[in-house]
């Protein structure tokens, strides 16, 4: 029984927390997802760049696109969630995420993608973790050097090169709009080259942005 308890000490409290704060000094390595792609042959292009060599208005468009309220939540919006729910009760057909970015964060970095209750568990223990060890600068910098966009695309360094043929600092106003609005669903949408739907999102994505901006609404990041 002792060495039961130790074990689940280890490895279910003690091992978490260390490794989570080894990762607010040192970049994650690759992520379960990225394993998961690279088997099924979409290759692996992944760049790491600190926060300060990524356009603000990355920042910004992310923000806008993905969580709002980023700055003032503590890892979990119980609003989005709640209208995420009624979003998927009415339309089931057309399911909506109310994570937060810290969440998929959390998911990208320690967990697998597939959904279920042990995973959604796991990524609220993780998400608690990450908000109290990290801070917001380094979830926005691992978040932003981790997300999937595009086939065998990891990060926004790899992204911007990829669709731009920029560094990730040189990303226009524009040009980060196209990479949030692709985030949804980054195997299907380009950003490079969007077709109308993306070219409406961006565009909304672009206007949301420079409230953020006006508002402040990413000062916990951008300083």
């Amino acid at each position: 029984m002792r060495t039961l308890f130790t074990l689940v000490l280890v490895f279910g409290f003690i091992g978490p927390v260390l490794v989570t704060a080894v990762y607010r000094f040192v970049p994650p390595p690759i992520t379960y997802l990225m394993i998961e792609r690279t088997v099924d042959g979409r290759g692996f292009d992944r760049r790491w760049r600190p926060l300060e060599r990524i356009s603000p208005a990355l920042v910004r468009a992310v923000i806008a696109a993905e969580d709002a309220h980023f700055c003032d939540h503590h890892g979990f919006d119980f609003a989005a969630m709640e209208r995420a729910m009624k979003n998927n009760e009415r339309r089931p057909n057309k399911i909506r995420g109310g994570s937060t970015i810290s969440q998929q964060t959390a998911k990208n970095v320690f967990l697998w993608p597939q959904r279920s209750y042990v995973r959604k568990g796991l990524e609220a223990y993780f998400t608690v973790l990450i908000e109290f060890l990290w801070g917001k600068p380094r979830i926005m910098e691992v978040y932003l050097n981790s997300i999937e966009w595009g086939p065998g695309v990891y990060g926004a360094e790899a992204a911007a090169r990829r669709n731009f043929g920029v560094g990730a600092d040189k990303l226009s106003q524009a040009q980060a709009a196209r990479l949030a609005a692709i985030l949804p669903s980054p195997l299907k949408w380009r950003a490079a080259a969007p077709g109308p739907y993306v070219k409406r999102r961006s565009g909304r994505i672009g206007a949301a942005a420079g409230t953020v901006r006006r508002d402040g609404l990413a000062a916990c990041v951008l300083r």
